[in-house]
């Protein structure tokens, strides 16, 4: 449970700014937990108006968490706990961007050593890290963009993170693109323009989330550009994410466009099944989660494909079941969870050929290698594998798969299948391998 707690606690404050977490979130509890509801413990004094003020959020966390048929209530705690909305200033609203270097950013879990690099991610992580050691110098701007739940948040706390320690004297100026929305209408209706230019022209970094928010908003893409034009006249270093390449946000300014793109445009793309079995296990790693079966892992990542944040709330799902019913963390109770929310996909059709190109991957061979009549054990085995996986996976006949193995006999390719299912049976190594290969197949991911 206090693993299901610490990841809520994660998505809360990655959803709302520093000084709102802080000041009204950080104080929740978890009262009570089910398999179908969460009671969440408040502030006596502030329980009703954060049920009022935060419920959707809570609801909203607690669905990415627990999945959507969890319901939530928030209760009050037992002993009177500070921050009376009465006696503290009023909340800060959602689009107060954060303050300055020192001030974290959102989740501590957002750092460089735990983003998980992969094909799909690589680029961006390189750029993200240049650009948080040499500011201003290189990438400017840094556009990363990508569908949701991939990592671009990730990867700009990471930047702020390391920017924070490595540079103290540097100011950084953080906001989503909804809240410099939100505050460049405040302070245009309040007549507070020049507290607005200042705070945010006058910064060192700026990173902005979610640009695509800025689509359609003639005065608020106005101030933007003369903001960019400021800061980057002035060297220094902006960062932006958006859920599309500049070229496809067409509602936005051909000026702004033109900007996004004079500097590095990455793309993050949905994390392929390798990436997505690394990152669960570094989170079964970081949050010290017992399991009875890697197959676990294997499953969830094999079913849970859409993005980051759906895997890892797959897998606290699963562990918060197992916590619950007392059941142990096994592969055949994350088949149990997931059935209604990720249904076993049909196994995708393949062919010889593609079971050979993953083999030589997966085992570094070249084909000329596989298809050789090389008997040492470097290419042996391999070979006895994709052999072996081609009568598996595919419905071609033995005498078929031997002449896409340089015409060999079909006896041979029998007796590679019965070689390799024995050494399945003995070799719990080589069942691993195999089983990881025979999954990068099924889901295509190479």
């Amino acid at each position: 449970m206090d693993q299901i707690w610490t990841r809520l606690q994660s998505e809360l404050a990655a959803a709302v700014d520093e000084p709102t977490y802080r000041i009204w979130l950080e104080p929740l509890a978890l009262h009570e937990l089910t398999p179908t509801h969460i009671a969440i413990a408040a502030p006596p004094r502030s329980c009703g108006w954060i049920r009022e003020r935060f419920g959707r959020l809570l609801q909203s966390c607690v669905a990415t968490v627990l999945g959507n048929d969890v319901s939530v209530t928030v209760v009050a705690a037992q002993g009177d706990l500070p921050t009376d909305p009465s006696q503290q200033p009023p909340i800060t609203p959602l689009s107060t961007p954060a303050a300055a270097v020192g001030a974290p950013l959102g989740n501590p879990r957002y750092t460089f050593d735990q983003f998980v690099i992969g094909d799909s991610n690589r680029l961006a992580h390189a750029a993200a890290l240049t650009v948080a050691e040499l500011p201003g110098q290189a990438y400017n701007p840094l556009f990363i963009c990508g569908p949701p739940g991939v990592g671009k948040t990730h990867l700009m706390h990471s930047i702020a993170g390391l920017l924070s320690d490595h540079n103290p004297g540097l100011v950084l100026r953080y906001a989503t693109g909804e809240s410099f929305t939100n505050d460049f209408r405040l302070a245009l209706g309040g007549g507070q323009m020049d507290g607005f230019k200042a705070r945010f022209r006058h910064a060192d970094v700026l990173l902005i989330d979610d640009v695509q928010f800025l689509e359609r908003k003639a005065k608020t893409e106005e101030e933007f550009f003369h903001t960019f034009n400021a800061l980057h006249e002035a060297g220094a270093q902006i960062v932006l994410t958006s859920d599309r390449p500049p070229r496809d946000l067409q509602a936005l300014e051909d000026r702004l466009r033109e900007r996004f793109e004079a500097g590095l445009v990455a793309d993050i793309q949905a994390p392929d099944y390798t990436t997505r079995l690394a990152i669960l296990r570094k989170r079964v790693l970081q949050d010290q989660i017992e399991l009875a079966s890697e197959r676990l892992l294997e499953t969830v990542a094999r079913r849970v494909v859409e993005n980051v944040r759906a895997l890892e709330g797959a897998l606290i799902r699963v562990v918060a079941y197992g916590s619950l019913t007392g059941r142990e963390l096994s592969n055949d109770l994350a088949e149990e969870v997931l059935a209604g929310l990720y249904p076993q996909a049909p196994r995708r059709p393949c062919s010889v050929a593609e079971i050979q190109a993953f083999a030589c991957k997966h085992f570094e061979l070249t084909s000329e290698e596989l298809l050789s009549s090389s008997r040492t054990a470097r290419v042996a085995w391999p070979r006895q594998v994709a052999m072996y996986l081609a009568r598996e996976l595919t419905d071609e006949s033995l005498p078929v798969i031997a002449r896409h193995f340089g015409g060999r006999d079909h006896t041979t390719v029998l007796h590679a299948w019965r070689r390799t299912t024995q050494r399945l049976a003995e070799d719990s190594r080589s069942r691993q391998a195999v089983d990881n290969l025979r999954q990068l197949i099924e889901v295509g991911d190479s």
